[in-house]
């Protein structure tokens, strides 16, 4: 099975917390749980689908979408850790 490509909507989103990570100092501790987490990413994703009502007060609701999306795909969960991984520009 091939991991699905990742929509430019879906990209522009996760660089985007990557870049909210980054600017916070956070970026290492974000990966280094997101590594740590593993299979339980999956977890974290249903638990972001199960807060949308009260978190959409705070965060749209494709931003959301899309963070649990690339915690259920742990290609895409990859991606983002490498992403979390670079030098901040």
């Amino acid at each position: 099975m091939q991991a699905e490509k990742l929509q430019p909507d879906k990209q522009e989103k996760m660089q985007r917390w990557a870049e909210q990570l980054k600017d916070r100092g956070l970026h290492q501790v974000a990966a280094t749980l997101l590594e740590a987490a593993g299979p339980l990413n999956i977890v974290g994703a249903q638990l972001v689908y199960l807060s949308q009502p009260v978190l959409n007060g705070f965060l749209d609701d494709r931003s959301l979408s899309s963070l649990a999306w690339m915690l259920e795909e742990p290609a895409q969960t990859k991606s983002f850790i490498q992403t979390l991984r670079e030098d901040a520009r």
